[in-house]
């Protein structure tokens, strides 16, 4: 709760000197904007209640049950299925599908950005899994993604530029955080992930290089495929 009122304070207080200095609102106007900040107060502190009680807590355990089965490789599907519906109910997305089709004049739908939002984060989610469950660098996914979306600026209309990094960040909203994020760092979690996880799987899997691979650290931790820490593929691949 303290943690909320101290993220709406300083719009509140924003509100109330341009309210004192310019604005001068008639007291009804007035009134239902304090009470909406008083519904927005109250919406946080449930919501936000909800995610960290149940919401993380199942994605997490959800992502770990899976990730440790052997039947991990479908987290791949399950997470685009999971991605392509939970971006539909990002309260940011809606907003932002109404504000875009306004100022489109309706020539960029509601519906269309929705569609092509809930592609865009299927994919996405498809592309973290198959990085938790292979180890590929996350380089090969960062650079040609930004090579191309940055290439595209210099060719589009400037309006088409802004939605599309509005799209990015509303796609990162409260649902796709608290369910999506856990849910991936579960399935990380149960199947040994970090980096020198990575490192193993990238140098061969458990029993890569027969020579100790170094982990992410001071330098002193290796990996070797001798002791075991999590077995994968019918060796043991181990940090210590």
């Amino acid at each position: 709760m303290e943690e909320v009122a101290l993220a709406l304070l300083p719009i509140f207080a924003f509100f109330m000197v341009f309210q004192v200095i310019s604005l001068r609102l008639q007291k009804i106007p007035l009134i239902r904007i304090l009470i909406g900040i008083v519904y927005t107060y109250v919406g946080l502190v449930l919501f936000l209640t909800g995610a960290n009680v149940g919401f993380s807590s199942l994605g997490y355990v959800l992502g770990t049950s899976l990730g440790g089965s052997r039947y991990a490789a479908l987290l791949i599907p399950l997470a685009m299925v999971m991605g392509w519906f939970i971006i539909r109910a990002e309260p940011s997305v809606h907003v932002l599908n109404r504000q875009v089709e306004e100022l489109s004049a309706g020539a960029i739908s509601g519906e269309a950005m929705g569609m092509c939002l809930s592609i865009a984060i299927a994919l996405a989610m498809g592309l973290s899994m198959i990085r938790v469950l292979t180890g590929i660098s996350i380089l090969w996914f960062l650079i040609p993604g930004y090579a191309v979306a940055l290439s595209l600026t210099f060719f589009v209309p400037d309006t088409f530029t802004a939605i599309a990094f509005d799209s990015g960040g509303v796609a990162s909203g409260p649902l796709t955080a608290t369910f999506m994020l856990p849910f991936a760092m579960g399935a990380t979690a149960a199947l040994g992930g970090g980096k020198c996880h990575d490192r193993c799987l990238r140098s061969g899997g458990a029993g890569g290089h027969d020579a100790a691979d170094h982990c992410a650290g001071d330098g002193r931790s290796l990996c070797t495929s001798d002791a075991a820490c999590g077995e994968r593929q019918g060796a043991a691949a181990v940090c210590r």
